[in-house]
């Protein structure tokens, strides 16, 4: 640890959740395969439900064994002894008193997979049972609050107990390879930095479809909907990351210094702009993957004016994005599952091969995909082999990250990163704020204007306005 003693403990309360299950535990069992985690590291799962401990990890053990990966007898043998069960009522000091007899005074991280409502009771309950050590670290899962004065509540109450460098904000999109290969790409690379900027780019595209819907969720969903849900955090740290000017280094506060001057340059909406460049959507009964998908009205059981996709252009003002259009778009229940970033070079200025290549130009572009595949290509113009003149086309070059191994859970870096006290994928208080002030510049326009969400048939990329929104400016989204 940096600044003290090794972490000795990581308690994770809301243990039993599907966050833990999917995510959380399988990670942790990962890093322990590769012998990552540290050996006097101890995992204390906690939740409100009586278990004992055998009894949790015959639960843990059935979930490593369903995974596609299988389970390691020898790892699993490791792994196992790390782990402990206890029930606790988190929000409440005596409630902890378990948890503080088994952690006493040792360096611990408190994962908290929990409903955000309950982040600052738990930071109250810590403190009142003297757990919140100096030496102790706190991870908090998104969404922070559900508009900026949520939010900034959120932060306060867990900053009266933990500074901000004991605080480690997730968003697992930083966690994933491609983004991480994003920052190599832009600044150890001196071919892409003179062009990154509005005199080679003509725009950006940013994508983040879903095939399935709300399902169980709708009870979450319905309140915070695609704006809050995914373009605050997820959509916005990728921009970030492709607007972001060279930091001095790669320390945590010189990538997020970065980061915040981009959503400070972040064009604000405003009623006439939020009604012409954001489009709302919910998705109707169609047709996803050859299955009939039903409405999300029907899966709520009611009506609701939740957006369940959101297209919209985002400018940023500043020297070396003025004029250049960052399309966002998200969805659910859309025709294939996808993230990608796709940056568009302006085309050339003058073709001198001829009428009969100008058909065959395209302008070059990088597609950088974070999922359903890892990859990175570079569409470039290659002449066609043959003797009939000067005819071209376009080849990708591709910088494939599958290397035929086991694709690693975002989550896994993260853990390690939070072990390690390195806060560079994490996102900062001012980060979480200003992200909330911009989404609440298009909610509000929206509410004042009441604009509703526009249908969309399941299986398709959304109503007619979102294709209109680049349309109007003479382009396309990359599927279309």
């Amino acid at each position: 640890m940096p600044d003290g003693r090794p972490i000795e403990r990581l308690v994770i309360f809301g243990a039993t959740g599907d966050l833990a299950a999917r995510m959380l535990l399988p990670s942790l069992y990962f890093l322990d395969a590769d012998n990552l985690l540290p050996s006097e590291l101890k995992i204390v799962a906690s939740a409100r439900s009586e278990m004992s401990r055998d009894a949790f990890t015959n639960y843990v053990r059935d979930l490593l064994k369903a995974r596609p990966e299988g389970l390691d007898e020898a790892v699993w043998a490791r792994f196992a002894a790390r782990l402990d069960y206890l029930a606790a009522d988190v929000t409440r000091g005596e409630g902890l008193a378990g948890v503080a007899a088994e952690v006493g005074a040792r360096s611990t991280i408190f994962y908290l997979a929990l409903s955000p409502s309950l982040y600052g009771a738990v930071c109250r309950a810590l403190d009142a049972s003297g757990l919140a050590c100096g030496e102790c670290r706190i991870v908090m899962e998104k969404p922070l609050g559900h508009d900026l004065a949520s939010s900034q509540a959120i932060n306060a109450e867990v900053g009266q107990v933990f500074e901000e460098r004991r605080v480690f904000r997730i968003d697992h999109y930083l966690g994933k390879e491609t983004v991480q290969n994003l920052l190599a790409l832009r600044f150890a690379n001196t071919f892409f930095e003179p062009l990154w900027n509005n005199l080679a780019i003509d725009h950006v595209q940013i994508t983040v479809a879903e095939t399935e819907g709300v399902g169980e969720r709708w009870r979450y969903y319905d309140d915070y909907g695609a704006l809050r849900d995914m373009v605050q955090n997820h959509m916005l740290q990728l921009l970030c990351l492709v607007a972001m000017e060279p930091p001095p280094d790669a320390g945590a506060d010189s990538v997020r210094d970065e980061k915040v001057k981009v959503l400070k340059s972040l064009r604000r909406f405003d009623r006439a702009t939020a009604q012409q460049l954001a489009v709302r959507g919910q998705y109707r009964a169609g047709v996803v993957d050859g299955r009939q998908a039903p409405s999300y009205v029907d899966e709520k059981g009611g009506p609701s004016d939740t957006e369940t996709f959101v297209a919209l252009r985002a400018d940023i003002d500043n020297w070396r994005w003025a004029g250049v259009p960052f399309y966002l778009r998200t969805g659910k229940r859309l025709p294939e599952r996808r993230t990608q970033i796709v940056i568009q070079f302006k085309p050339l200025p003058h073709l001198i091969f001829g009428e009969r290549a100008e058909e065959d130009v395209s302008a070059n572009r990088l597609v950088i995909d974070l999922q359903p595949d890892e990859d990175i290509s570079l569409l470039l113009m290659n002449r066609r082999p043959g003797l009939t003149g000067n005819r071209l086309q376009a080849l990708p070059l591709s910088l494939s990250l599958d290397d035929g191994g086991r694709r690693r859970i975002a989550y896994e870096r993260l853990l390690l990163d939070v072990l390690a006290g390195n806060q560079s994928l994490f996102v900062r208080r001012d980060e979480v704020e200003l992200a909330w002030s911009w989404i609440d510049s298009i909610a509000g326009a929206w509410t004042d204007l009441g604009i509703t969400p526009r249908p969309y048939a399941a299986g398709s990329w959304g109503p007619a306005g979102a294709f209109a929104l680049l349309e109007r400016s003479g382009r396309t989204w990359l599927d279309e």
